[in-house]
C-alpha cells in the first residue's frame, strides 16, 4: 500500500542532507540539524568575524540560568520522548510536533511583527465597521428620510452581513487558504463600502452595507487562524491578545474621524437636487482606509505554511518557512544561521484529488459549477465534523460562551448610549416652555423657536420667515392670514389647530405634521423636497465621546490579559473576567446620571475585553488546522446572531425599566463564566 505522505529532502550544495534532529534520527525523528552546523575554516561571516566562540558566554550562566536554546532543546527532547511512548500517535499529530519545532527554529521577529500590523489593520477594519452605521445614522436618517423601522433595520443589517460573512469565509479559508480568502473578503468590503457612500436611496444603501458586512465578516475568523499558524507555543497567547488591541484602535479611529468629519457639512457637494454627497458620506469612505491598507499589505504576505502542509503543498510550505526563518535571523544580526528543516511530512487528501479530477473535464462553466458544488459540500462536511465525537463537547461549551458574552456585550453596548440619550431627552423636556392662550397679531417672527408648547393661542396676520422650529408643538391654536416662508423644522407639529387663509412657501411642514387640523383656504407652495440636513444638526459631541471612552477603556484590559495570558491561563482569564463583568452590571442599578453610566460602561468594557481575548485565543487552540477557521467562523456567526438579539431586546427596554437588561446581561455572563471554567486549558498545547 502506498504511503499517503510524501517527504521532500533538501540538500545543501551537492553533498549530504542536513543532519536529523530527534531521538537517534530514527523513525520518529525529524529532519533537523544540530545546534552547530559544518562550516569551512575560513567561512566566518561578517557578523562573527573577530569573535572567538569560546569567549562568547551567556550572561545568565554565572547565575545558573539555563540558556533559552537549552530550554528549547529540553522541551523538544521531552516531546520526542512523549511521541515514542505513544505508539498510536497519528501522522497529523507528528506533523503538529514537527511544525512546532520548525516555528521555534524560525523564532519570533521581523516577519511576525510585519504580519501583526497587516492583520491588525484587517481586525481594525472589523472594529470600524461596527461603529459606522451608528455614527452616520443621525445624519443619514435626515438625508434619506428614514422611518424608525428603517433606522432599526439599517442598524441590524451590518451584523446580519457579518454573521453570514463569518460563516462563509471561515469555511472557505480551511479549503482555499487563509491569505486568499482574506484578500477576497477585504476586497468585497472595500468595494461595497465605496458604493454605499454614493448610494442616494435607502434600498441601495441597505444592500451595499449588507455586502460590506459580509466582506468584513471574514476578517475575525481568518485573521486569528492565519496569525496563530506563524506563532510558536510560548508566544501564541500573548501575541494573539496584543492583536486584539487593533479592534480597540478601530473604535477610537471611528470615533475621532466621525467627530472630525460628520459635523463639517461644507465638506460635501451636490449635483442638483437628486445627488447629495454630505460629510457623513465622506466619513463612510474614510472608514474603508484600514481595510484598503491591510489589503495592500496582504499582497506581500505568504499563505499560511500550516494550511499548505495540510493540503500536501510541502514544497511551497518549506520555502515560506525558510523565508520566515531567514527574515527573522537576518533582522537579529545572525544571517549565517541556517534553516535546519530538511523534510516535512504532509498529507495528500482525497478531497484535493477529487477537485483535480474534475478540473480536467468539461467546459469552464461546468468545471466552475463542479468546483463550487464540491467546495460547498466540503465546507458543510467540515461544519458537521465540529459536532463529531471528539469536538462535540468543546463546540457546545464554546457556543454557549460566545453567545452569552456577545449577547451581554453588544446588548449593553446599545443600551449604554441609548440610556444616555434618554436621560438627555428627559432633561431637555424638563426645560420646555409652555405658552397658554397667547394672542399675537401682525408680528414678524424672525427668530428660531425651540422646545416650546403653545396651547390655545391665536396668531393673526403674522409672518414666520427664515426660521427654525425645533421641538415645537401648537395645540388647539388658530392661525389666520399668516405667512410661512423658508421654514426648517425638527419634531414640530400642529395638533387640533384651525388654519385659515395661510400660505406655506418653501417649507418642510408637510401634511403629516398637521394632526386633526382644519385647513381652510390654505396654500402650500414649493415645499422642500426630501429630507435635508439641518445647518445646526445635533451631532452631540457626547455621542462620539462615549464611543471613544468605551474603546479607550479596553486598553488596560488588553494589556493585562496579554501579559498574563500565558501565566494565568486562558480558562481562568475567561471565567474570572465574565464573572467580574457580571458583577459590574449590578452597579448599574445605582446609575442615575449620564456620568455614572459612562463610568460603568468604561469599567464593563475594560473587564470584558480580557474575556474576549481569552475566548479568541482558546478558540484557535481547541480546533485542528483543517477545522480552525471553520470553527471560528461558525462561533463568530453565532456571536453576531447574539449581537442582533441582544441589541434588539435591550433597546426595547430603554426608558421602560433598567431591571430586565441588567438581569439578562448578568445571568448570561454568569452562565458563560461558569461554563468557561469547564474548558480544557490549552496554554501548553501544541497547535494541532
Amino acid at each position: 500500500m502506498a504511503d499517503p505522505y510524501q517527504n521532500n529532502v533538501y540538500h545543501q550544495g551537492g553533498g549530504d542532507p542536513y543532519g536529523t534532529y530527534g531521538e537517534g534520527g530514527g523513525q520518529g525523528g525529524y529532519g533537523y540539524q544540530g545546534e552547530s552546523y559544518p562550516q569551512e575554516e575560513d567561512a566566518a561571516s561578517d557578523a562573527t568575524e573577530g569573535h572567538d566562540d569560546e569567549d562568547q558566554m551567556y550572561e545568565g550562566e554565572y547565575q545558573g540560568i539555563p540558556h533559552p536554546d537549552e530550554v528549547k532543546a529540553a522541551q523538544r527532547a521531552a516531546r520526542a520522548k512523549a511521541r515514542q511512548s505513544q505508539a498510536g500517535a497519528t501522522e497529523l499529530e507528528e506533523l503538529a510536533e514537527q511544525y512546532e519545532d520548525i516555528m521555534e527554529d524560525c523564532g519570533h521577529g521581523r516577519f511576525q511583527w510585519t504580519l501583526f500590523i497587516v492583520l491588525g489593520l484587517a481586525l481594525m477594519a472589523d472594529g470600524v465597521e461596527c461603529f459606522v452605521v451608528g455614527f452616520v445614522l443621525p445624519s443619514a436618517e435626515k438625508d434619506m428620510c428614514l422611518s424608525n423601522g428603517e433606522k432599526g433595520m439599517l442598524g441590524l443589517i451590518v451584523f446580519l452581513g457579518m454573521m453570514f460573512g463569518a460563516f462563509i469565509w471561515g469555511g472557505m479559508a480551511d479549503k482555499l487558504g487563509r491569505r486568499k480568502c482574506l484578500i477576497w473578503a477585504l476586497t468585497v468590503n472595500c468595494v461595497f463600502a465605496f458604493l454605499s457612500s454614493f448610494a442616494q436611496g435607502y434600498g441601495f444603501f441597505l444592500f451595499f452595507r449588507l455586502f460590506s458586512g459580509i466582506g468584513i465578516g471574514g476578517s475575525v475568523p481568518i485573521v486569528y487562524s492565519y496569525f496563530s499558524e506563524f506563532l510558536q507555543m510560548d508566544k501564541r497567547g500573548e501575541h494573539l491578545s496584543w492583536l486584539c488591541m487593533f479592534w480597540m484602535v478601530g473604535g477610537i479611529y471611528a470615533s475621532f474621524t466621525a467627530w472630525g468629519i460628520i459635523p463639517r457639512y461644507g465638506w460635501g457637494f451636490s449635483m442638483g437636487t437628486e445627488f447629495q454627497f454630505h460629510s457623513w458620506r465622506v466619513f463612510v469612505l474614510v472608514c474603508a482606509l484600514p481595510a484598503i491598507t491591510s489589503l495592500v499589505g496582504l499582497m506581500f504576505m505568504p499563505e499560511s505554511p500550516r494550511f499548505l502542509l495540510e493540503n500536501a503543498k510541502h514544497d511551497e510550505a518549506w520555502m515560506i518557512l525558510k523565508n520566515v526563518h531567514d527574515t527573522n535571523w537576518r533582522a537579529k544580526g545572525q544571517p549565517e544561521k541556517v534553516f535546519q528543516a530538511t523534510h516535512i511530512k504532509a498529507p495528500k487528501t482525497n478531497e484535493d484529488e477529487f477537485i483535480e479530477i474534475q478540473s480536467a473535464t468539461g467546459t469552464a462553466i461546468q468545471r466552475w459549477a463542479v468546483r463550487t458544488l464540491t467546495l460547498c459540500k466540503l465546507m458543510l462536511k467540515n461544519v458537521a465534523s465540529l459536532l463529531g465525537p471528539e469536538l462535540r463537547l468543546s463546540t457546545l461549551f464554546m457556543a454557549i460562551i460566545w453567545f452569552t458574552m456577545a449577547f451581554s456585550y453588544y446588548g449593553l453596548g446599545v443600551w449604554f448610549p441609548d440610556m444616555i440619550k434618554y436621560l438627555q431627552q428627559e432633561e431637555y423636556e424638563s426645560k420646555v416652555k409652555v405658552f397658554h392662550r397667547e394672542r399675537v397679531e401682525r408680528f414678524h417672527f424672525n427668530f428660531s423657536l425651540e422646545n416650546q408648547i403653545h396651547r390655545e393661542g391665536e396668531y393673526i396676520n403674522d409672518k414666520f420667515i427664515s426660521i427654525e422650529m425645533k421641538s415645537v408643538k401648537f395645540e388647539d391654536s388658530l392661525f389666520e392670514d399668516c405667512y410661512f416662508e423658508d421654514i426648517k423644522s425638527t419634531e414640530t407639529m400642529f395638533e387640533n389647530c384651525t388654519i385659515r387663509s395661510t400660505v406655506f412657501y418653501n417649507t418642510d411642514l408637510y401634511e403629516e405634521k398637521f394632526i386633526d387640523c382644519k385647513l381652510e383656504n390654505t396654500t402650500f407652495l414649493h415645499n422642500k423636497r426630501g429630507c435635508h440636513l439641518d445647518i445646526d444638526e445635533e451631532n452631540d459631541v457626547l455621542i462620539y465621546l462615549v464611543s471613544f471612552l468605551g474603546s479607550l477603556a479596553v486598553l488596560p484590559g488588553n494589556i493585562i490579559s496579554a501579559l498574563f495570558m500565558e501565566k494565568i491561563g486562558r480558562v481562568k482569564i475567561i471565567g474570572l473576567s465574565m464573572l467580574i463583568s457580571a458583577g459590574c452590571t449590578f452597579f448599574l442599578f445605582l446609575s442615575f446620571s449620564q456620568a455614572a453610566i459612562i463610568a460603568w460602561q468604561c469599567l464593563f468594557c475594560g473587564v470584558s475585553v480580557a474575556a474576549w481575548n481569552g475566548i479568541e485565543v482558546i478558540t484557535v487552540e481547541l480546533y485542528p488546522a483543517s477545522k480552525r477557521a471553520t470553527a471560528f467562523g461558525v462561533l463568530n456567526a453565532l456571536c453576531k446572531l447574539a449581537a442582533i438579539l441582544g441589541s434588539s431586546i435591550f433597546a426595547s427596554f430603554v426608558g421602560v425599566t433598567k431591571v430586565v437588561p441588567i438581569l439578562l446581561s448578568c445571568a448570561a455572563l454568569v452562565c458563560g463564566g461558569l461554563v468557561a471554567l469547564k474548558l480544557p486549558e490549552t496554554r501548553e498545547k501544541i497547535l494541532q
